[in-house]
């Protein structure tokens, strides 16, 4: 009979289902204003120092009220992504985070 002390530890670079380093595309939706993208990349530069602007995608919603904004960056590290998610989710300019 095994107990759950009997369990191996979990290897959580095995539980994760991705590989790093990655690229890893995060898309970020804001009020369709002045300043937003600029926001959003400097976040992501906080997280990822080679993050390479160019790559960012954007599309309007269809009333243009909405910015969607995908950013791509080189994903390191399980800790990386939360830590940006978080300060991209803090962000008041920031609404979504997927």
């Amino acid at each position: 009979m095994t107990t759950p002390t009997d369990k191996p530890t979990a290897d959580p670079r095995k539980d994760s289902l991705i590989e790093y380093p990655s690229r890893f595309p995060i898309k970020v939706m804001g009020a369709n204003v002045n300043g937003f993208v600029h926001a959003v990349t400097e976040v992501a530069r906080r997280f990822d120092p080679e993050f390479d602007a160019s790559t960012i995608e954007l599309r309007d919603s269809r009333a243009g009220n909405y910015l969607g904004v995908t950013i791509t960056v080189t994903a390191t590290s399980r800790e990386q992504l939360d830590g940006l998610y978080h300060a991209l989710s803090a962000h008041p300019m920031v609404k979504v985070v997927l």
